[in-house]
């Protein structure tokens, strides 16, 4: 009769769980960077939208380049009203 000891099933080492986690970090990291990058996309478009003629964008566009200073005056004002309100 032999006497063998069973053989247990091999645990990873540190350093297959080091790989394991960077692993997994670089997949969560290539996820949010395409999820940033159709963010950004999305955002450009709308503003892209917002930039045509007759539509908002464009119109605060045109205050601005005829009056730049009493346009500073309402985003200051603005600004002070929102800042009030937290």
């Amino acid at each position: 009769m032999s006497m063998e000891t069973p053989q247990l099933p091999d645990q990873p080492g540190m350093a297959e769980r080091a790989i394991d986690t960077a692993t997994d970090v670089s997949r969560s990291i290539t996820e949010v960077t395409a999820a940033l990058r159709t963010a950004a996309d999305r955002l450009s478009d709308a503003m892209r939208a917002a930039r045509q003629p007759g539509q908002p964008l464009a119109t605060i566009s045109a205050i601005t380049r005829e009056a730049p200073l009493a346009s500073l005056l309402v985003a200051f004002l603005f600004g002070i009203a929102v800042a009030r309100r937290r």
